[in-house]
C-alpha cells in the first residue's frame, strides 16, 4: 500500500486471492511467488536488486517508485537507496542533497504527468513523515478539485483508512499511461 512501504503493507495482488493463482506447479512457480511476496516486505533491496515492479527510475541517491495505491492517480513515494536510512538526517550532507532534490524531481515529473492527465489536478504534496515504517521514505501526493470539499485542502491522512484497502483504486493496468508519463517525465529531466 506505499501509504506505508515497508512490510506492513497488504499484498494486493494474487497471493491474496488464491483463485486467481496460476494452475501450474512445480518450483519455477514457488520462486516467482515467492520474489513477488518478497519486495513488499524489502522494499529498497528488492529496489537495488531489480526485482521491486513498483520502479520508476533510479535517480541520485534514490529509487522513484509508483504507490501500491492510487486513489489520488499519481501518487509516487521516493524510496532512499540506502537501507541503513531512517531518517533524512541518517543521510551525509551530500546524500541529503541528492535525496532533496531527487525528491523535487519527482514532485515536477507527477506535476506535468498529473496535470496533462487531469484538467482538476491542483498541486502535489510532499511529505517526509517515517512514523509507520523505518526506513527514509516521502510521500509525493497528487492533490485534485474533485476531492471531496472537507478533504481537498487538509491533509490526505484525513482519508478514511479503508482507502488504503479498496481493490478498486490499487495500482493496475488502469494507471500504465500515467506512470508512462511520470516515468518519461523523470527520464527528460
Amino acid at each position: 500500500m506505499y501509504a506505508h512501504t515497508g512490510s506492513r503493507a497488504p499484498a494486493a495482488n494474487s497471493l491474496r486471492n488464491p483463485g486467481a493463482r496460476p494452475a501450474l506447479r512445480g518450483a519455477p512457480i514457488i520462486g516467482m511467488m515467492r520474489t513477488m511476496a518478497d519486495w513488499r516486505r524489502d522494499r529498497i533491496g528488492s529496489a537495488l536488486r531489480g526485482e521491486n515492479p513498483t520502479v520508476l527510475a533510479r535517480l541520485p541517491a534514490t529509487f522513484a517508485v509508483i504507490g501500491d495505491v492510487q486513489w489520488l492517480p499519481g501518487y509516487c513515494v521516493l524510496l532512499s537507496d540506502d537501507p541503513a536510512a531512517t531518517r533524512l538526517s541518517d543521510l551525509r550532507p551530500d546524500q541529503r542533497t541528492a535525496y532533496l532534490e531527487s525528491m523535487a524531481r519527482l514532485a515536477a515529473a507527477i506535476e506535468d504527468a498529473c496535470a496533462a492527465a487531469d484538467p482538476a489536478f491542483r498541486r502535489v504534496n510532499v511529505e517526509i513523515l517515517g512514523n509507520a515504517d523505518d526506513f527514509l521514505h516521502a510521500h509525493v501526493w497528487p492533490r485534485y478539485g474533485w476531492e471531496p470539499a472537507d478533504l481537498v485542502t487538509r491533509p490526505v491522512w484525513l482519508y478514511p483508512p479503508e482507502r488504503w484497502l479498496d481493490p478498486a483504486t490499487a495500482l493496475g493496468p488502469q494507471h500504465d499511461a500515467l506512470r508512462a508519463a511520470i516515468t518519461a517525465n523523470l527520464a527528460r529531466e
